[in-house]
Parts: structure tokens; C-alpha cells; sequence
């Protein structure tokens, strides 16, 4: 389907909004022979485009665009005109009579022509997704109905791909309090602060889906909130030691790219794998370079610190016997399984003692102590204070 020029600029004066410092509609349409007298828009958007067009030659971009412009063609059966308003995002500007039909009829078949357009797509192993805005009497409204379909859009960073949005339609989630959001992200810092890099990974993907909701799936106020949380986690690893210039630098161009992400799962792959390089940083400047085996029995110890772990657990767990293991770990870490794990459990409960006024009962079942008392004498051992006077001195 050849696009004439003047077409081009018809759409595009109808969609920035600019066509009442030009002239009438009706004296445009008549100066230039325009038939189309458009209603609505649909952006037809391919899914992905940055991430596979970044891996083609610049023959498939020419290709793709001009496959979906015939696409369209065969499959609105209304008067339109088309402009692409970014690569790989097609605006169509639709006639539809208002005395055709009841708006939800009208407003079925849109999904319907949508449906159309994806499927064919999906035949060239191609997906799309589109956008529908509002039905406007006045065709100098279409710029509301353009920004209507973009925004509309905006769940298609949260839900995926070969996806149709109309809007106005009501999206439901589940409230996430600040309370929740505040023990999520206090229990992030204190897996930081031990350098649980699993337990790290688990936290941001849950902490991450929580921000999503409580959000209300808005993608730039979720970005906003998540680059909020990394210069969080980036300030508490730069207090745990670990050289400032290398975190400051690599912040600018992860922030950087996570605006450029377009979909939510590669989103927060991305953070997840941020925050375990973050952990390795802050567990590499807590404990000298070891072995690959006494390594993997440190971060099994951190993974594991809230259960109740033995040294025989942590020898099956590296496929060495018990003697062995506690030979070497002691050897190169300078203290024994059983109480690296204690201090592993201690360092994240004076954490939560700074923090949060939790009670200390609670505290000693975030580190993995089921008894109070006995945290208490644990942690007097390694602090050579109580827990409550720690607290105490931390106030003040």
C-alpha cells in the first residue's frame, strides 16, 4: 500500500494536535482530495522491535514495515490513514460513522479488525501489539485518541506481547500496604548486608512484583520507584566498604539502560542480576579470597541462614565429608561452619536492631533462631552487648 505524501501530513497534523494552525478540516479535505474523515486511532505496535531489530540487517526493517502496512491494508475494512510514528510503531487513523452502530459494537469490531491484524502478522512469525483510543466525533481530537492508544499500552511492559488494549478499561490489582513494601525492602538491605546472593535474587523479584502493584502497573512511576530502590541498595553496599567509583560508575549505565527496557520480565532479570553483582561486591570485601568449595559452602550458609543448619547439611551440600570440610573452611576463613553461620545470623539481626523497632523475639526468627534467649546469648557473644543495649547505643 503506497502512502502518499500528503496523507502523511494530514495524519500527522491529526495526531500532534497542530492542524488548527493550519487551516479547517474541511478546507484541507477539499484542497487536497482527502477522503478519509477519521474517527479514531489504533497503534499497532511490534513487539519487541528494539530488541530484534538490533540482531537484523537494515533490509529486514524495510521488510517488516512494509509487510505490516499491507497487513493493514487487507484487514481494516474502514476508510484509514497511517503514519509511523516511531520504528515499529504504525499510528492508523480510523473512519468509523457514528450511526453505524452502538459504541459497543463499534468498539468490538475495532478488536475485531485487531485481531485481524495480529493473526496475519503471527503468519510471518511476527507479533503485535495494539493500542485502541477513544471514538471522537471530531476528527481535531484525534491527537486524545493517539495519546489514549499509547497510553493504554502502558500494562503491555507488565503483561507481554500479541496483546490488544482499549482504553478506559479498568485494570484490578491487589493493594500492597507500605507496611509490606517497607519489611520487603528493610529485608533486602539486611540479605545485602550478609551478602546472600540468593536470597537477594528472591527478594528483588519479590519486591519487584510488589512495586508493580502498588504502582498500579504505571510503567514510568514503577521505573521511577525501582532506580529509587537501586540508588537504595547502592548506598548500603557503598557503607559495607566496597569501592565507590566502580558502583557509581556501573549505576549510571545500568539506570540507563533499564529506562530503554520494554519488557517487564527482562526487567527484572536485569535488576535481579544487578543486585546479585551488588552482593558479590559486598561479599568479596567480607571475606578473603577462598576456594571454589569453601565459597560454595559460604553461600550456602547465607541461603540457608534462617533453617536449621548443621555442619553435616553443609558437607552433603559440597559433596565433602564433615572432617574435610571443617578443616579447610577453618583453614581459610579462620573460623569454624558453625560459627561463620552465627555471625552471618548476628550481623543481619544488629541490622534489624538498627532499622526497625521489631521486637526482639521477631528479630531472632528473621536470622534463624526460634528461641529468644538464646539468640540474646548468641548475639552477646559476638556483639559483647544485649541486643536491647545495642538498640539502645544505635538511638543515640
Amino acid at each position: 500500500m503506497k502512502h502518499h505524501p500528503v496523507q502523511a501530513w494530514f495524519s500527522h497534523l491529526l495526531i500532534s494536535g497542530t492542524l488548527v494552525h493550519e487551516a479547517k478540516l474541511e478546507e484541507l479535505r477539499e484542497d487536497y482530495g482527502l477522503q478519509v474523515y477519521p474517527h479514531v486511532v489504533m497503534v499497532v505496535s511490534i513487539d519487541r522491535y528494539p530488541d530484534i531489530a538490533e540482531q537484523k540487517p537494515m533490509a529486514w526493517r524495510e521488510d517488516i514495515a512494509h509487510t505490516l502496512v499491507d497487513v493493514v491494508s487487507r484487514c481494516v475494512t474502514y476508510p484509514f490513514t497511517w503514519i509511523w510514528t516511531e520504528e515499529g510503531v504504525l499510528a492508523l487513523l480510523v473512519e468509523v460513522e457514528k450511526s453505524e452502530c452502538s459504541p459497543q459494537v463499534r468498539d468490538n469490531r475495532l478488536v475485531g479488525v485487531a485481531r485481524d491484524i495480529q493473526s496475519s502478522m503471527k503468519a510471518v512469525n511476527t507479533s503485535v501489539s495494539i493500542g485502541i483510543g477513544t471514538y471522537y466525533d471530531n476528527p481535531g481530537m484525534l491527537y486524545a485518541s493517539f495519546q489514549e492508544a499509547i497510553g493504554s499500552m502502558k500494562g503491555r511492559f507488565f503483561q507481554g506481547n500479541n496483546l490488544i488494549f482499549q482504553y478506559g478499561q479498568d485494570v484490578h490489582l491487589n493493594d500492597v500496604s507500605n507496611e509490606e513494601l517497607a519489611a520487603a525492602k528493610t529485608e533486602l538491605l539486611a540479605l545485602f548486608r550478609i551478602a546472600d546472593e540468593k536470597g537477594v535474587a528472591s527478594q528483588v523479584e519479590t519486591l519487584l512484583a510488589q512495586l508493580a502493584e502498588s504502582c498500579q502497573r504505571n510503567e514510568d512511576v514503577f521505573k521511577s520507584e525501582v532506580v529509587d530502590l537501586v540508588m537504595m541498595i547502592s548506598r548500603s553496599v557503598l557503607e559495607s566498604g566496597v569501592n565507590a567509583a566502580t558502583i557509581l560508575s556501573k549505576n549510571v549505565h545500568f539506570v540507563h539502560d533499564l529506562y530503554k527496557t520494554i519488557r517487564y520480565d527482562k526487567f527484572v532479570q536485569k535488576v535481579v542480576n544487578y543486585g546479585v553483582w551488588l552482593t558479590t561486591q559486598v561479599g568479596q570485601n567480607q571475606t578473603p579470597k577462598v576456594s571454589p568449595i569453601v565459597r560454595e559452602a559460604i553461600l550456602y550458609l547465607k541461603q540457608q541462614h534462617r533453617g536449621n543448619v548443621s555442619l553435616e547439611d553443609v558437607a552433603k551440600h559440597c559433596c565433602m565429608s564433615k572432617y574435610h570440610l571443617s578443616h579447610l573452611f577453618k583453614k581459610e576463613v579462620g573460623i569454624g561452619v558453625i560459627e561463620f553461620l552465627n555471625n552471618v545470623r548476628v550481623e543481619k539481626a544488629a541490622f534489624y536492631i538498627q532499622k526497625t523497632d521489631f521486637p526482639m523475639q521477631q528479630i531472632a526468627s528473621l536470622v534463624g533462631f526460634e528461641d529468644a534467649n538464646y539468640f540474646s546469648r548468641i548475639f552477646k557473644k559476638y556483639m559483647r552487648c544485649s541486643p536491647t543495649d545495642y538498640r539502645t547505643a544505635a538511638l543515640h
